[in-house]
Order: structure tokens, then sequence, then C-alpha cells
């Protein structure tokens, strides 16, 4: 194993301490003042946002959750990404004290053969998905990385009469600069690693004997992926495990440490919180998010890094990933099923799941919601075949360029959902909604090739994008 940097390089526990400390003092004038500054569209300091962690008053809730829904519409617009993560192994030989994967759970494991995963592949194209994100256990026996290259082969390789699945995302164990390199090659879109928690006394005693257990070489593992070559890297922490306003600072830290070192940070944020799960229970917890913290924390989120994706999974409930849309949501799951083999099972009429999930929307329910709340469902994966990734994609989106790009792409492939997969009423909501979104783009010869697009679609050619 490779020797990992010292994380307190990037994330200083005392001072984390220092400044949520510090933030308890915070007047309601301060915090007026952070929001204003945040309104200007300025950028926020560590003590700003552990001073906004700390808002109670609400009036000053109200004003926090409308200025990130406005950071958003302006950078990512109404546009809301969609995607289904696809389990395909439960071998895992770490010891994690709130998962229902870890090695000491008595249950059958799985891993997927090739020919099972083009099953689930087909499944997930009949839905419609055209990105994925890859889930599997830590086990270097049964699920080592050319295991998981071979599945990415068989993902990319499989084809139904609509197409194929165009991007996959890997959310994978901490590994080497060798493997992120390989990962590289086989063309993943975005690695996904989440912290857990950056708390590290929380950390070790949460992986206690496992390979995870070693809380430098699991934060530092972004530092070695870009090394290896992948542009885009995914965090998250688990929310529950620790103090959740400790978390949001160390996730800044960790963003401006990767800004600081490779000039682009995190291309996505993920809000997981903690579920129950086999074999351990929720009372062990103290630190369990409730609703508003939780709204709050997305928001705050937000204003402190604009340009960075925020992913809401079907953990949490219709109704609250719906609301998180306003606050600052640009990416969402949809009709997840989060059991190896699942998609599979469920289209044979049986449910397989690891928890429960809160949104059990279809993707055509989950697109004709979208839809009627004036959303631009978007399957758009172009950036990542146009070289659109890192440090490109985020002066794209600071140049508010990305409008000209992702609005025309985003109706393209709900267009084409529409044509492949859609029923009646989907194809007349959707199309009266295209063609008055497509008005509303502001660059003529844009919104004259985005006019053209939907004619050539509905000729029967597909995966058209700028």
């Amino acid at each position: 194993m490779e020797k990992a940097m010292e994380s307190n390089m990037f994330i200083d526990e005392e001072l984390i301490n220092e400044l949520l400390e510090n933030a308890k003092s915070a007047t309601k004038e301060d915090i007026g003042a952070i929001l204003a500054k945040a309104e200007n569209r300025e950028k926020l300091s560590h003590q700003d946002i552990a001073n906004l962690l700390q808002i109670e008053d609400e009036e000053q809730t109200k004003e926090l959750f409308k200025i990130a829904g406005q950071i958003k519409n302006e950078i990512y617009g109404n546009r809301v990404v969609l995607f289904a993560p696809l389990y395909i192994s439960n071998f895992c030989v770490n010891e994690c004290k709130y998962c229902g994967f870890s090695r000491s759970n008595k249950f059958a494991r799985k891993k997927l053969t090739m020919d099972e995963i083009k099953d689930e592949v087909r499944v997930l194209e009949k839905m419609g998905h055209k990105r994925l994100a890859l889930e599997a256990g830590q086990d270097p026996v049964n699920c080592d990385i050319d295991y998981i290259l071979d599945a990415l082969d068989a993902i990319y390789s499989t084809y139904n009469e609509n197409g194929n699945i165009r991007r996959v995302n890997v959310n994978i164990a901490a590994t080497t600069v060798d493997e992120y390199r390989r990962l590289t090659e086989k063309g993943i879109g975005t690695y996904i690693l989440f912290q857990e928690t950056y708390h590290k006394p929380t950390y070790e005693d949460m992986h206690v004997k496992s390979l995870k257990s070693d809380y430098d070489y699991h934060l530092t593992a972004f530092d070695r992926a870009m090394e290896g070559g992948v542009d885009d890297v995914g965090a998250g922490v688990l929310f529950g495990l620790a103090d959740p306003k400790f978390e949001v600072l160390g996730l800044m830290m960790h963003n401006e440490h990767l800004e600081d070192k490779f000039g682009v940070g995190f291309h996505t944020i993920s809000f997981p919180r903690l579920k129950k799960a086999e074999g351990m229970s929720l009372e062990d917890f103290p630190h369990i998010l409730d609703d508003e913290m939780f709204k709050k924390i997305v928001a705050i989120t937000r204003l402190a890094v604009p340009y960075t994706g925020i992913i809401m999974s079907t953990r949490e409930s219709a109704e609250m990933r719906d609301e998180l849309l306003r606050y600052g949501v640009s990416q969402v799951s949809a009709a997840s099923i989060t059991g190896v083999g699942g998609y599979k099972a469920y289209d044979d009429g049986e449910i397989i799941d690891q928890f429960e999930v809160g949104d059990s929307r279809s993707a055509d329910e989950m697109i004709k919601s979208l839809i009627s709340s004036g959303y631009i469902p978007s399957y758009c994966t172009a950036c990542y075949r146009k070289g659109r990734t890192g440090d490109r994609f985020m002066s794209l989106a600071k140049s508010r360029q990305i409008h000209n790009v992702c609005t025309p792409n985003a109706l393209t492939t709900l267009q084409e959902f529409i044509i492949d997969y859609g029923d009646d009423e989907l194809t007349e909501m959707g199309e009266k909604f295209i063609a008055q979104e497509i008005e509303k783009i502001e660059r003529d010869d844009i919104r004259e090739i985005a006019k053209s697009n939907m004619i050539k679609l509905k000729e029967g050619e597909r995966d058209l994008y700028l």
C-alpha cells in the first residue's frame, strides 16, 4: 500500500473546533452580513460558514434558502441530472459499525457475474438510464480491481434497441495511483468516495479491524486519484456519525486542499444520512441529523461551493428531495434499487434492497414530477465525451457559458427519453415543455441547433449533443 500524506496537513481538527466555538457568539447581525455577502456572490470564509451553521432565526433561514436557490439557478439553471446506482458486489472485509455490508453480518454474500451485470444494465437501459454509479464493497479477493475493470467493460458494451449506458461513475474503496490510472483508462466518469466522517477519533472508532481503518490513506485517496489522471472526484460524508457542523467544515477544507494542489475541487458532494442497517441500532449514534438542520446544511453548502454539483439519493423521501431541489440540489438518483442484482430481480417481480429507499418513484414518474415543477430532467453525458471535465468544466461553469451547452443537451436527452420510453401523458406534457424551454435559449444559433436536434431525434438519430 502506498504511504499516504498526513491528512492533518489540510484537515485541521483544532481549527474546526475553534471556528465552531467562535460561531456560538455570532449575532443575528453577523449572520445577516454573511447572507448579504453570499447574495453578492462573494467567497465565504471558514468562519462565515461556521457562523451560518448557527442560523436559528426563521426569517434568516428563509433568506438562506432563497439565496441558495438563486445561486443554483444562476449556475445550473432548471436542469436536474438523473442517474441510478448499480450494486455489483456486497462482499466486504471491513467492520464498519454503521453498514449492513460489515463482514460480521451473516447473510448470503453475492457478486454479479459479467452476464448478470449485463442483465442489470439491460433493465436499467429499458428504464431509460444513460448514466450509472457503480457500487461495490471492499474485498481484495472477491472484488479486486480486475473485477471492477471487467464490470466496466460489461456495462459499456451492453446495448439494447435504444442504445447503451454512456457514463459510469465509480464508488469503490480507496486505492493506489496505478489502479486509479487503470480506472481512468477505462473511461470512468466521476470517482466517488465518501469520507464517512472527517472527525478522526470517530472515524477510527467506526472502522476497527478494517482495511478501511487508516484515516490518512482514506482521506488522501482523491490526491492519488488525480495523480492517476482522474479529472472529477465526488465527495460526501455519512451525516449522523459525528457533529454535522464539523463535517461541513471538513468538506470545505478538503475541497480547498484539492483546489490549491490540483486547481479543481469536488465535482460533486453527496449528502447521505445514516439509516438503520443490519447489525446496528440508530440509538448508538448521538449525532442523527434532523430534517431542518439537514436542509440548512445543503443550502449552506450551495453558498460555500456554488459550482459543485450536489447529489441527493433515494435514501430521502420524495417530499424532501423535491424541496431540496429548490435549495441547491442538482443531481438525483431515480428508480434506485440498492441490492446486488436488484434490478433484474425487480423486473422478475422480486425486491432486493440494501436499505429501504425513501423515494420509490419510477423513472417515468420522476420525470413527470420534475417537468410539472418546471425542471428539465437531464440524462446528458456530453461533457465527459467532449473533454469538459475537471478545471475545464469549472471554467465553463464560472463563465456562465454552461447554459449554452447544458440546457440544449438536457432538452435533447429529455426528447430522446420521451420518444424511446415515454407514454402518451409524458409525450404530451414533455414536448410542450421542451418547446417552451427551447424558446428561452438566449443565443439564436444555439436555439436553432436545439430545434434541429429535436427533428433529427424524431427521424431516428440518437445521442446528439453540443
